[in-house]
């Protein structure tokens, strides 16, 4: 009886001992947890020393996390199961988070380093006020050319992308809302329009086209342009960009006339966690310093001006990547629309492409 008293309290100290140990193994996970920020980003989407800088400076560990679309990370938020920290969605994606009451509101006291972000890029369509986002890259939608194959002034304005000249050698992104964007601008249309009217124009324009379109893709647009394989092509800025580093024969422009503006944002999520952490990150990426490296490294156009001095003359001077306040105001911002529209457009795109092959 005695050696089972004996038991039973060894037992019983045993069991109080593994629930102190579990107890405080519990609590250091919970510490832990509690000083994670959980960034959901676009692959390589941010210069890596950033992330270690902050980490330093702060003592949060940032678990960084990604997409490879606006509507992948769109159906993860909705699902809610992971409590994302800072999202980055373009601009068409923030409308779709509002709407669906995804996003916390900002504080704008939280971030006084939103003094350094252009005002002119600002209180855009998808986001009046910025209640819910800050910029953070923003770019343009434009032609890239190589000077080897063709002459600048034949390919600056959209019209001359019908050109007999450019038979069987231009590349085209594959999205129906910018390769509409073209046709529709050329016949002084909204690059929104979701008049059956102007985008069955529009899809007439393209259809004489298709003889000029050597393909119609994604990333690997960068492997023909820098082969040599295509005279021109219709990309983002920032895709232009790294061609451009890899062949000094290619160049980027955007069509005076008029052209997309697209903005990738910072977001809160509603659900988020660590809003504290959220806002010392989104403030930290703000810091003029830390917007120029972060720039430097993707290769996109920095939101702000106080940014540019730590950039080289050579890009902030540049024109295609940091237009004039003329082409700017020909820049236009795409809308969310209905997905019955959507569809409109994914249909007469998918008609077009059938005759490119």
């Amino acid at each position: 009886m005695k050696r089972l008293m004996t038991a039973v309290v060894g037992i019983l100290l045993l069991c109080l001992a593994l629930a102190g140990i579990n107890w405080r193994l519990g609590q250091q996970s919970h510490a832990s947890h509690d000083n994670t920020l959980t960034i959901y980003n676009w692959g390589d989407y941010i210069d890596p020393a950033l992330i270690t800088k902050f980490e330093h400076q702060t003592g949060i560990h940032v678990d960084y996390q990604t997409f490879d679309s606006n509507e992948a990370m769109l159906t993860k938020l909705r699902q809610g199961g992971t409590n994302y920290d800072v999202v980055v969605p373009s601009e068409y994606t923030v409308s779709r988070l509002k709407r669906e009451h995804l996003l916390a509101t900002l504080n704008k006291n939280r971030l006084p380093n939103m003094r350094y972000v252009d005002p002119g890029l600002l209180n855009q369509s998808f986001d009046r006020h910025n209640r819910y986002s800050v910029p953070y890259f923003w770019g343009t939608l434009g032609i890239v050319y190589n000077d080897r194959l063709i002459q600048r002034d034949h390919v600056e304005h959209w019209r001359q992308l019908w050109s007999t000249r450019l038979r069987k050698k231009l590349m085209l992104i594959d999205s129906a809302r910018d390769v509409f964007a073209m046709a529709l601008i050329i016949d002084h249309h909204s690059v929104n329009t979701t008049n059956l009217l102007y985008l069955h124009q529009a899809a007439r324009r393209l259809h004489k086209l298709a003889p000029n379109v050597k393909a119609v893709v994604a990333d690997e647009m960068k492997m023909y342009m820098e082969d040599g394989e295509a005279a021109a092509g219709v990309t983002y800025s920032g895709e232009a960009r790294e061609m451009m580093d890899n062949d000094s024969h290619l160049h980027y422009l955007v069509p005076s006339e008029g052209s997309n503006i697209w903005f990738d944002n910072l977001v809160i999520p509603r659900r988020a966690q660590h809003k504290a952490a959220a806002y010392r990150f989104i403030n930290f990426m703000m810091e003029p310093r830390n917007a120029a490296q972060n720039a430097k490294y993707i290769g996109y156009a920095t939101p702000e001006p106080a940014a540019k001095k730590y950039l080289p003359r050579s890009v902030t001077a540049n024109r295609a990547f940091y237009p004039s306040a003329k082409v700017m105001k020909r820049l236009h911002v795409y809308s969310d629309l209905p997905l019955k529209d959507v569809g409109t457009y994914n249909d007469l795109f998918l008609e077009f492409k059938m005759l490119t092959r």
